[in-house]
């Protein structure tokens, strides 16, 4: 049966057209590469790109979005904040978050957080292994006790985000650090899930327990149909007064 999920993956796309180690490993850009698989587990997929008319997210494409995947980095400023307001609305509103990578100083992270979402990072290449702290969760279903990438872009503590709902996975790097690599937050009827690893110049999102991961997220953060509808403003009493 085909799937009810519609989800918009979008990317900035800009390393993979300028730097040479980024085009290596993702000649099509990120976003084609989980879009591919996300396709692949009958999700109906979207891609968006920033130098799209309107980023790729008209209000066509956000009215029709489940689940927006966002990666982002060096030109997070370029987008534009009319669009912020918009992703905004519709996240308050149901539609699902889900924060790759460096996409954790983003527009719309940052205004979702309130708070810097500052980091402290390191590029050496080193091993990160990504430990699941809730193995009975929907969104580690189908994986197991940890997840071991050879080489990655670290990011450590303290990471400026308010306590989350929910400490799903914690990274530990070669070098020492760990860092709350597995997140989630609920903002109005929207879930949000922030997942860290996906550095532009490592292999990581050719990794099938990361595409899990985030195939699993996305049935997550997925809006229930047929939800009750809050009631806002002011109101009649059901009782007499």
């Amino acid at each position: 049966m085909e799937s009810t999920i519609n989800v918009t993956v979008w990317n900035e796309f800009r390393h993979e057209l300028n730097y040479e180690p980024a085009m290596k490993i993702y000649p099509q850009g990120i976003h084609r590469v989980i879009g591919d698989y996300l396709s692949k587990q009958r999700l109906n997929v979207t891609t968006a790109t920033l130098d799209e008319p309107e980023h790729g997210l008209t209000d066509e494409v956000l009215n029709r979005t489940d689940v927006l995947v966002w990666w982002g980095h060096i030109a997070g400023d370029e987008v534009r904040d009319d669009i912020v307001e918009k992703i905004h609305d519709r996240i308050l509103n149901g539609m699902g978050l889900i924060v790759l990578h460096s996409a954790s100083q983003s527009k719309i992270f940052k205004k979702l957080m309130g708070t810097s979402c500052n980091i402290k990072w390191r590029e050496a290449n080193e091993k990160e292994r990504i430990w699941i702290l809730q193995p009975n969760h929907p969104i580690t279903e189908g994986l197991g006790e940890y997840i071991e990438l050879a080489e990655e872009e670290m990011y450590g503590e303290f990471f400026d985000v308010p306590a989350p709902d929910e400490l799903i996975m914690v990274s530990w790097f070669q070098g020492g650090e760990i860092f709350r690599s597995g997140m989630t937050y609920t903002r109005g009827k929207g879930k949000i899930f922030v997942f860290r690893p996906g550095h532009e110049t490592s292999p990581t999102y050719h990794n099938q327990e990361i595409l899990k991961v985030i195939a699993n997220s996305v049935h997550w953060a997925a809006p229930v149909k047929g939800t009750t509808v809050p009631v806002f403003g002011n109101v009649k009493p059901l009782e007499e007064l």
